[in-house]
């Protein structure tokens, strides 16, 4: 068939239109032929450039992982020299001295400073830098908890500078630099995480990486660091008081400083030191993990919607009674405890036997709250909301994470009693008080992790109606009132939702038990409520002193002094973040129930 024929079936004249299209079709055919006789291959096509797009995307997603394997290795590489530097020290097997290991702890913190100012000035100047926040993450409780602890960092590092300069005659100039840096560090990451702990890093991505990993592990040496000063600061002071319960075969031997103090304050200084160091452990630690999720967000492609709660103070009044109750009788016992424990064998006795019998209480009516809680979710069968934040899926690890410390404890503690020679009186409370502490923890880490992985307005925002139009079916959310158009069909969106519903109305009634539904809610509140004044409560008695772990005398005659005092030292910081944030879970959860 001729080419016009072609172009023009119905044998209407070419124009010059059809002529160019002739033309270009010509040219396609010469083009070919001469790929096929020079082997040249043709042009691409849209499914090559397709698959070389996500061969750049699959070679760059293995760039961002190389990138951050790699910081992940240079900060667990800092982090093993940096202990390894304690360890050093505190041993003294080589020649290393203290002043060795604070030089490093202070470089360390200029680094970490040095970036946040360059992070801080890049954000300030050039917005595009980083524009996505993640909504789950920096909680305004988390940052104003941050903010309070870091206070107290600044005030214990203000005495230590006072301490320094009343024996500046026997003390090297490194320990008044350290203090002042520490001040400085603090401030500056106290600023960053107020201000950027939200950010979803996408530019500048390996710089960042290396930033803030260096930063999380700078401040897990800090946190190492405050650890081991504080077993120094409470050998001497447990001491007596296990002297006081009748141990007299522990002996230390305690290095005192050769020279006086210039100001007659040094002992307040200390004093106050050693009272302040359990918030500066915690806003180590709570530093890190923030510092850790905004690592973890670098480059993140999740959903970013704020997280928004909704706190509502009705229909609590039961459990916000109880609690309280338990509230004040915390105080009771913390007084109770301060006021006896190491005046003598007898009051120290009876302050350790009014903290267990307290606890046993307390520990076996959340107990009862979380397994009851866990009943109800496994009656109701709610769906369960995955989410990819990393701050979520953090907020389970840490309360499994920080409940080990507690569990470290109770075991060894378990494993005393049993082994030891001779039982006191209190040594029967310490043993179900250890068991319910293992018990309470995990139930309640259940209790939480099944219910922060729930979302209480997911009924509403996931349902979906498929509406038959002509051969087809559309799918739309059952709270939007737009129209949407479908095969040139116009639908308004709420109608066809009372269509649906009055569809289901003759095959599906009403729930008959309404009222028993709202029961539950209600009783699924409170019990988030009394937990979450029992977790305070808890959080009380070890953070103002009544560490009966310390005082009894039994684990440290079996384990030794020393080994027992460093356990203690490692494990209960993270027992007193757990109750800290298994509080702001609970808060989190009652928000959404």
């Amino acid at each position: 068939m001729p080419v016009d024929m072609i172009n023009n079936p119905h044998h209407e004249p070419v124009n010059g239109a059809n002529n160019n299209n002739l033309h270009d079709i010509m040219d396609v055919t010469c083009h070919a032929s001469i790929y096929a006789l020079e082997d040249i291959p043709p042009p691409p096509l849209i499914d090559d450039l397709i698959i070389d797009a996500n061969k750049d995307k699959d070679a760059q997603d293995q760039l961002h992982k190389n990138s951050k394997v790699a910081s992940s290795q240079y900060g667990v590489n800092i982090f093993i020299v940096g202990l390894f530097l304690m360890l050093a020290v505190y041993l003294k097997i080589i020649r290393l001295t203290e002043n060795n290991r604070l030089t490093f702890l202070v470089v360390l913190m200029l680094i970490q400073v040095v970036w946040m100012t360059f992070y801080i000035c890049v954000n300030d100047r050039k917005k595009w830098a980083s524009t996505e926040k993640d909504g789950h993450a920096g909680a305004r409780w988390l940052r104003c908890g941050i903010v309070l602890f870091a206070a107290t960092t600044i005030v214990m590092h203000a005495l230590k500078l006072g301490y320094f300069v009343g024996y500046s005659e026997c003390l090297p100039i490194i320990e008044g630099i350290y203090p002042v840096t520490h001040n400085i560090h603090t401030f500056f990451q106290v600023y960053f995480l107020w201000c950027h702990s939200k950010d979803v890093i996408k530019s500048f991505k390996k710089l960042e990486r290396f930033g803030l990993i260096h930063s999380v592990f700078t401040n897990l040496l800090l946190w190492a660091s405050a650890v081991a000063t504080e077993s120094e600061h409470q050998l001497e002071e447990h001491m007596g008081r296990l002297k006081s319960l009748g141990f007299v075969n522990i002996t230390l031997n305690i290095e005192h400083l050769e020279c006086n103090c210039t100001t007659n304050l040094c002992k307040d200084f200390k004093k106050g030191i050693y009272y302040i160091y359990p918030f500066h452990i915690e806003y180590q630690i709570l530093a890190s993990a923030m510092l850790y999720v905004l690592w973890k967000n670098i480059g993140n492609k999740t959903d970013h919607s704020p997280h928004k709660t909704k706190l509502k103070l009705n229909g609590v009044l039961t459990s916000s009674i109880l609690g309280l109750i338990v509230l004040a009788a915390t105080v009771g016992v913390v007084v109770a405890y301060l006021l006896n424990i190491g005046l003598s064998k007898t009051n120290s006795e009876m302050a350790l036997s009014v903290y267990y019998f307290y606890s046993i209480t307390v520990l076996s009516l959340m107990c009862i709250g979380s397994l009851l809680g866990l009943v109800i979710y496994k009656i109701e069968r709610k769906p369960v909301v995955k989410e990819k934040s990393p701050s979520v899926k953090l907020d389970a690890d840490m309360l499994v994470g920080s409940a080990i410390g507690s569990w470290i404890v109770s075991w060894g503690s378990i494993l005393a009693i049993i082994s030891a020679e001779s039982h006191p009186a209190y040594t029967w409370y310490n043993l179900p008080y250890s068991i319910l502490v293992i018990i309470e923890k995990y139930v309640q880490n259940l209790f939480i992790i099944t219910y922060i992985n729930h979302c209480g307005q997911c009924d509403l925002k996931a349902t979906h109606i498929e509406i038959p139009i002509g051969m087809g079916q559309i799918s739309v959310p059952a709270e939007s009132t737009e129209f949407t158009t479908w095969k040139g069909h116009e639908v308004k969106q709420h109608d066809s939702l009372q269509h649906k519903q009055s569809t289901n109305d003759k095959t599906h009634k009403p729930p008959a038990n309404l009222k028993i539904q709202n029961f539950k809610k209600s009783l699924l509140k409170n019990i988030t409520v009394f937990l979450f004044l029992c977790n305070i409560s808890l959080w009380i008695l070890p953070a103002f002193g009544c560490r009966p772990q310390y005082d009894n005398g039994l684990e440290a005659t079996v384990f030794g002094i020393i080994p027992w005092i460093i356990i203690i030292d490692i494990a209960l910081p993270f027992s007193i973040f757990y109750r800290m944030h298994s509080a702001y879970s609970l808060f989190d959860v009652y928000c959404n129930i």
